[in-house]
Order: C-alpha cells, then structure tokens, then sequence
C-alpha cells in the first residue's frame, strides 16, 4: 500500500481537528488521564461496581482449582461484548415510551438515557443508574452459578462480567469527560460516540469499541453521508414523546 504523502496527512489531521471540535463545541477544557481518573471515583457507579468486581476476583481465588476451558469464558464474553453493548443499547436505552392498556411501560434505565442525550455534559447521567445497580450486580450472582456446572466457572464468569461492566463505565465516562483522546484506538471511539450524541441518534451505538457491532448491523455510515438529527438531543420527540 502506497503511504500517504506528508501533505494530505496534515489536512487529514487539520480536517479531523476541525470536525471533531464541531462535534464536541466550546464547553470542553482538557484534563489529564490522572484528573479524570480521580474525577470518576467521584460518583456511587465505579464502587458499587467495584466492590463486586474485587469480591468475585478473592471468591474466586479463594475456590482455587478450575479448568483451562474457563479461559473461554472471558474470551467469548470480550468477543461478544460489542453485539451485547448495542443490543442493550438499541433495544433498551433507545426504547421508546408505550402503553399497555393503561399500564405505561418505560423504564428508568430508558428515561434516564433520554436525559443523558438530552445534556450529555450533564456527567452523573453518564453512569448506569445505582438504584438499577442495587438489584442487577447481585443478580448477577444468581445468573452466573445457574448458568454454568462449577462454581469456579461461575466465579469466573462474574469476574468477567463485573470486568467488562466496569471497563464500559470508565469508557463511557472517559468519552463525556473533559479528556483529550491522545491515542488513535479511544479518539475513534471517542468519536464514534460523540457522533451517536451531536449528529445522529440512529448510528453509532456501540461505546467502547467502534466499528465493530455497528458495522455488523448497518449502523455505521459515513457521517459525512448522514443528516443531522433534529432530535439527537430529544429522543422520539418526532414521535411526540
């Protein structure tokens, strides 16, 4: 493959510089990865989720033993995690207020979702909602030890689980924060997701990875290709929601 020349790499650069200032505005000041590390540990998401992640790595050290087929478990679950990051997102972040009869069904995972577009600045409505947490870690527990044949596997599993959920919040956090993405990996995920926020609320689902899942499922166009939502900030509205 033929490298690129010195000059179109630079209006590469200048042309990426300028849209991704579009995209995030005139709000954002730059902090170090330390600051932002610190400024997370600010809110109840990162413990409660924590807590769970540092006792199933003892439990499951405790337990000891296990086979080498384990190791699939948290390889499978890091393959998959993209497909299961948009699933959740689409289907239930993005789900749109109904009724059933006279029962309205929306949860509080999908109204907080509609207030996280609505000012994604707005950080504590970055986080994954810690009366959701209350009931879905320990949850996690019960699904785990059913749904494999030792307790070492299911260990395994729910340091897995709890892994991954963590690393999505710092992700998801990292990309809304005041943090400049230095590599080339998170400043496409960084835009992937800014897009899905400023541009348009039909693609782009996927958080901590980008062109992966949303690529499977067509939802991954060019952006220049794309209209600007009108409701990229007002979930359904066009729906009158």
């Amino acid at each position: 493959m033929t490298k690129a020349s010195p000059e179109i790499e630079a209006l590469a650069a200048q042309r990426l510089a300028v849209d991704e200032d579009r995209i995030t505005g005139s709000r954002r000041t730059n902090v170090s990865l330390a600051g932002a590390w610190g400024s997370f540990w600010r809110h109840p998401s990162p413990y409660m989720i924590g807590s769970f992640l540092v006792g199933s790595v003892v439990a499951r050290v405790l337990v000891g033993g296990g086979s080498w087929w384990e190791l699939a478990i948290p390889a499978a679950l890091v393959a998959l995690f993209p497909v299961i990051e948009w699933v959740i997102h689409v289907g239930i972040l993005h789900w749109r207020p109904r009724k059933v009869g006279p029962v309205p069904i929306d949860s509080l995972l999908a109204r907080k979702h509609r207030e996280h577009h609505a000012d994604p600045r707005q950080i504590p409505l970055v986080f994954i909602p810690w009366p959701v947490l209350l009931w879905l870690l320990p949850a996690y527990v019960a699904v785990a030890l059913l749904a494999v044949p030792s307790l070492s596997a299911g260990l395994t599993l729910l340091v897995s689980v709890y892994g991954l959920k963590f690393g999505y919040e710092w992700t998801h956090y990292l990309v809304h924060s005041d943090y400049r993405p230095q590599s080339a990996w998170f400043r496409s995920v960084w835009r992937n997701h800014r897009l899905h926020h400023y541009k348009n609320e039909h693609y782009w689902f996927t958080v901590t990875t980008a062109g992966t899942a949303d690529r499977l499922f067509g939802t991954y166009p060019e952006p220049s290709e794309v209209q600007t939502s009108p409701t990229v900030r007002a979930l359904h509205a066009a729906e009158g929601l």
